[in-house]
């Protein structure tokens, strides 16, 4: 064991939690409209707890265990044989764990943005365990825990799919199943409600940044220069992006809004995290460049072109820039072509087929969305029985 990678990632772990709660939580808090503030932050308060008790139980093992190239098997569920002296690396897998659970908490929890405002908690509940065990835990073995598209025997691949910290993993997974969710579920009733406070939308943004660094910097475990640069080059593309964003709105629209730019700074932080710890500043730059503009134009695209109310752009912001961080590894020559777009077309293909699965197994057992009464009463009252706010709209 390594004192000092043990000591940064205990920091990184909590960081990470720290993107979950409070941060998305108030990120996507502040998008939604008042009467549905409080449904939003139980559905990340609720995941969180969930997928931590469901990680301990099977999540980790199925991602983490020694099994076959498909999946991790059974043989870690509960920790069972880990001790206090059982190391990952240079870190305790106590620790290891609990770094590797905070990313299968916020991975769910990045889908509510596609669902807001018209889901049943139940839904919420249940999709997020299943989809967690079935579609997250199973990527996770196949890049990160020796399997599929981790290179060399017995792979899909002869060169391995790199994704330093999740735009695969994470991002592309989330993205698309917001979208899958978003044309089975339908629209809003009324989509036409601007953010109802900015301000918590800025401030979630603000925690997501700072608490990114564990996410990306963390992926390194350990405390050395690769964590410094992917921390670098995490905040670089994150500034730049954010920019970009704000500039292309201000060109397009007149004004440059503060929902807008802080989402362009979600953006280049999507970007950046599977090339984090393969790319430059430089490099940095361009991809969070690139990716301000480029996402952006994916939200008109989606909720324009194609009319799919995916309520707050998960698939645009967190899918397309995570699928385009992870083109970009190749684009710089850090990662071979064909494994960067075979990964990404595997997983695509599995995440949206099982998503389906999940939602139509579900949708057999109870309604999935909230009836038209309570849509139009706020969640926050209809389903929890409690007001953010005395007048809300």
């Amino acid at each position: 064991m390594n004192g000092a990678d043990t000591a940064w990632i205990i920091v990184a772990t909590a960081l990470v939690l720290f993107m979950t709660l409070p941060g998305l939580a108030l990120f996507y808090g502040g998008l939604v409209r008042a009467r549905n503030v409080l449904s939003v932050l139980m559905q990340c308060f609720a995941i969180t707890c969930l997928m931590s008790v469901l990680w301990l139980a099977a999540g980790y093992s199925i991602a983490f265990g020694n099994g076959t190239a498909l999946w991790g098997g059974i043989g870690k569920m509960f920790l069972a044989g880990v001790t206090i002296d059982s190391l990952t690396g240079t870190i305790p897998e106590f620790l290891f764990f609990a770094f590797q659970m905070t990313f299968a908490i916020i991975t769910p929890a990045l889908i509510v943005g596609a669902y807001v405002e018209r889901i049943s908690f139940g839904f919420v509940l249940m999709f997020s365990g299943l989809w967690m065990l079935l579609v997250y835990a199973p990527v996770v073995h196949w890049i990160w825990g020796g399997g599929l598209l981790a290179g060399g025997t017995g792979a899909l691949f002869d060169e391995p799919v790199k994704d330093f910290a999740g735009g695969i993993v994470v991002h592309e997974t989330a993205g698309l199943a917001a979208l899958v969710i978003a044309v089975m579920l339908g629209s809003r009733q009324n989509r036409s409600k601007p953010p109802h406070n900015p301000g918590y939308v800025m401030v979630g943004a603000c925690m997501l940044w700072v608490g990114w660094f564990g996410f990306n910097g963390g992926s390194q475990l350990a405390a050395d220069g690769g964590a410094a640069l992917a921390l670098t080059v995490t905040h670089i593309s994150a500034a730049t992006a954010s920019l970009t964003w704000a500039l292309w709105e201000r060109i397009k629209y007149g004004k440059a809004s503060l929902v807008g730019m802080v989402t362009g700074t979600i953006a280049g932080l999507a970007a950046i995290t599977p090339a984090s710890g393969f790319v430059g500043p430089v490099a940095a730059l361009i991809i969070g460049g690139v990716a301000g503009i480029l996402c952006q134009e994916c939200c008109g695209l989606v909720k324009g072109a194609l009319k799919i109310d995916d309520t707050l752009d998960v698939f645009a912001v967190h899918g397309i820039g995570g699928m385009f961080g992870a083109v970009m590894i190749a684009v710089f020559g850090q990662g071979d072509w064909g494994a960067q777009l075979g990964g990404i077309m595997v997983v695509g293909v599995y995440t949206i087929v099982l998503t389906a699965l999940i939602v139509f197994g579900i949708k057999a057992l109870f309604p999935i969305r909230v009836t038209d009464e309570a849509e139009t009463t706020g969640l926050d009252l209809s389903a929890h029985g409690e007001r953010a706010y005395d007048h809300t709209s």
